[in-house]
């Protein structure tokens, strides 16, 4: 057998993905939810519901296969698709996004980013600009794009940047500035000045921000503002945002991404030999829940700053400190009153010792700026709440 290029060895181990001896590395999500399986814990670690969405988009699902929509789509995403993603943009907001030439349809919003990365990033002295901590796959995308990552941590209280460390990351060498408002791992929903400041350094810098808003509908606190709709920013934003975390579809793999038509067709160029298509039967159920009226959206956000809020009681109580997240599936608690320091090992233990599984937040993070994150833990809140319920009682008695 023909030995794996040296080069993509080590790419791939810088990116995480091949472990010191060479074998695949399993993410910390599938350690985690294999210990759950391993364990029977209660499984607060992986961010996926373990309730259906709603039983309208459900059934268009089931009547697009009825129906025989069960062959390739077009390569853009099918024409009502694409249609409800500008009527979503305009009707939320003000976005003017033609359906036709600026959106594209893709596996999820992780394809959409890894396209993106691949398609853009021209040469290894390209950097990726991204805040800390920051969801796994962006490192790993960065890394198999070419570029160099540049960090800029996000800092207590509200997890949000410090505005000249932002403006010391951001230099000609940047070719992106990608952004997770709402923010996973942390729950945070960027500032206004953060975002402003965003787009005053992607226009000095020439550099394209690339926005992941798969939280969008997710917000607790006033509403969600892409950053595309700012003065300046829209002919420089590629806005990404899936189905799976607003209609409980995870599973389903719809994602989307809106722009300019150029650098939405040099994405597109790059997806077509990534997936091709995708998810054809799915495709006009998540068009009808783009549609579905106000209240559903709303509601969706009331339900999950519940259960966020009867996680953080629970947490509380067994003497985490917990830190209110302002979006999104996750609440981070300090768990360092409770030995938690090492929050790695913290989590590795609490399966056998609580009964429940959490993600150690350093999983999140760059060596470089693991002790600033010390102790900390995300729970994911988007469980039943009898679920999140017995999980509670579950630490208050370990603890």
């Amino acid at each position: 057998m023909r030995d794996i290029p040296g080069a993509w060895r080590r790419t791939a181990a810088g990116a995480g993905l091949l472990s010191p001896s060479g074998e695949v590395a399993p993410t910390i999500f599938a350690e985690m939810s294999a210990a759950a399986v391993r364990t029977g814990a209660i499984n607060l670690g992986q961010g996926f519901p373990d309730e259906d969405g709603p039983a309208e988009v459900l059934e268009a699902a089931r009547e697009a296969i009825a129906s025989g929509a069960n062959q390739y789509p077009p390569g853009r995403g099918i024409p009502d698709l694409l249609q409800a993603i500008s009527e979503h943009q305009r009707r939320f907001y003000g976005l003017e996004v033609d359906p036709e030439r600026e959106v594209i349809v893709t596996a999820g919003a992780t394809e959409a980013l890894a396209a993106t990365l691949l398609a853009l990033i021209g040469s290894a002295d390209d950097e990726v600009v991204v805040f800390e901590p920051y969801y796994d796959s962006y490192a790993a995308a960065v890394a198999l794009a070419g570029a160099r990552l540049r960090t800029v941590p996000l800092r207590l209280p509200g997890f949000q940047p410090d505005l000249d460390a932002l403006a010391d990351a951001v230099t000609d060498r940047t070719r992106i500035i990608l952004v997770n408002d709402p923010h996973n791992p942390t729950g945070a929903v960027f500032s206004a000045e953060v975002q402003s400041e965003i787009v005053r350094l992607a226009n000095a810098h020439d550099a394209i921000i690339v926005t992941d808003e798969v939280y969008e509908h997710l917000v607790f606190d006033g509403e969600h503002r892409p950053i595309a709709s700012l003065p300046g920013a829209a002919d420089r934003t590629l806005t990404i945002s899936s189905a799976g975390k607003t209609f409980s579809a995870t599973g389903w793999k719809i994602g989307w991404m809106h722009g300019p038509a150029d650098l939405i067709t040099a994405v597109l160029t790059v997806k077509q030999y990534l997936t091709y298509v995708n998810g054809s039967p799915f495709q006009p159920a998540v068009a009808v829940g783009l549609r579905l009226p106000q209240s559903f959206f709303t509601d969706a956000a009331e339900v999950m700053r519940d259960k966020h809020a009867l996680l953080a009681r629970g947490l509380g109580a067994a003497g985490f400190s917990v830190i209110a997240p302002q979006g999104g599936y996750f609440t981070v608690a300090d768990a360092t009153a409770l030995g938690g320091a090492d929050t790695a090992d913290f989590c590795r233990r609490l399966p056998d010792r609580a009964g429940v599984v959490a993600i150690p937040l350093s999983a999140f993070v760059s060596r470089t700026h693991a002790d600033d994150y010390a102790g900390l833990v995300r729970f994911a809140a988007c469980k039943r709440t009898d679920v999140l319920e017995e999980a509670m009682r579950r630490l208050a008695a370990a603890f």
